[in-house]
């Protein structure tokens, strides 16, 4: 009942603020091009209401034809981000040079459907990035592959899942490490989709992120129980001479402030920690920690969100470091919502720990 409630919530929430801007975007346009207010009232209501419907749908019946609809209602919810900006953008021209309505209105159209078509074929590829980090007191050099953000539901399904598995078993990785947002988080879940996983030869390691949460935990972790994943939840684990400590995902601040003094870390032994969300590296630090990986940003995952976001995390993407404490920010290995991706990639992480 408590996750109905919160799914309402949601919605509700969403279809107010998707309605202003379709407002917007259909108003606009229908001024352009000369379209009666009806139809733009019309296109409004059904536009905004396409993804609360479609999510409902989804969540209670669950088949080829419900997924296709939310496909393309959450495919929708980009293509309007990107009618909205590229809008703005002829406002901001218009008052410069004087374009014919009708003119500017195809263009504008073009424009748009030019960069969504880039930004779905786009978000099609997995990206392979390597990094190097240097870690004191290391046995041996060990090959870790991180996947973050897969998202998987109704649009990344388990034909996505097998991708993913085939290329980071292409990397020959010692460990995998899953930093949170394994599942969509607002649908049901299919045991099914993570089937491909137990074909991964690595050890593989998961903590959860906020979509996860949504979802039910204990919906999660039922459809994992058939998996070799390994679920850490607040607790260190070590792995060839490394401590991998797994802290699970909260709403609260300040969580690693109080959960990282109650874990037996050594410091005298190279540490890396799994924690969702490129924040409080300042307590890893004073916890001893050498390595924080984590993910959650997407790095804004479309223009001009991959701009906005790092006013709001300034740990935003790639490696940084923090007294000597590394932090590595994952742009995910999926998308959330539209399956679509612009200024950013879906991203494999395959980092080398090396003796420093």
């Amino acid at each position: 009942m408590r996750r109905i409630i919160q799914l309402a919530v949601f919605l509700s929430v969403f279809f107010l603020g998707f309605l202003a801007i379709d407002y917007y975007i259909f108003n606009r346009l229908g001024m352009l091009l000369g379209i009666s207010q009806t139809v733009v009232t019309l296109l409004v209501i059904v536009f905004s209401a396409a993804y609360p419907v479609a999510a409902i749908l989804e969540g209670t019946l669950s088949n080829a034809f419900t997924r296709i609809i939310y496909t393309l209602s959450a495919t929708w919810m980009g293509v309007a981000l990107i009618l909205g900006y590229t809008l703005l953008a002829y406002e901001i021209i218009n008052f410069v040079y004087n374009i014919p309505p009708f003119a500017a209105g195809i263009a504008v159209l073009i424009v748009a459907s030019v960069i969504s078509v880039y930004s779905i074929i786009n978000s099609l590829y997995l990206d392979v990035k390597e990094v190097e980090i240097p870690i004191q007191n290391l046995e041996r050099e060990l090959r870790i592959a991180q996947i973050s953000d897969t998202h998987i539901g109704p649009i990344r399904n388990s034909g996505f899942m097998k991708e993913i598995v085939k290329k980071v078993d292409s990397l020959n990785p010692d460990l995998v490490l899953i930093t949170g947002d394994l599942v969509e988080g607002t649908v049901g879940l299919h045991p099914s989709m993570f089937d491909s996983i137990n074909e991964l030869k690595a050890k593989i390691f998961f903590v959860t992120g906020n979509h996860d949460m949504y979802e039910g935990l204990e919906n999660v972790f039922e459809v994992l129980k058939t998996t070799n994943m390994n679920i850490l939840r607040n607790e260190v684990v070590e792995f060839e001479g490394l401590q991998i400590v797994g802290v699970e995902y909260s709403t609260p601040r300040n969580y690693l402030k109080t959960v990282l003094p109650r874990l037996k870390i050594d410091n005298s032994k190279p540490s890396l920690l799994m924690y969702h969300v490129p924040i409080e590296v300042k307590f890893a630090n004073e916890a001893g920690i050498d390595l924080q990986i984590s993910g959650h940003t997407h790095r804004g995952q479309m223009f001009p969100l991959n701009l906005i976001g790092k006013f709001f995390f300034p740990y935003f993407n790639g490696l940084y470091n923090y007294n000597e404490t590394q932090l590595y920010v994952s742009p995910g290995t999926g998308t959330w919502g539209p399956p679509m991706r612009s200024g950013s990639k879906n991203e494999i992480t395959l980092i080398t720990l090396k003796k420093k």
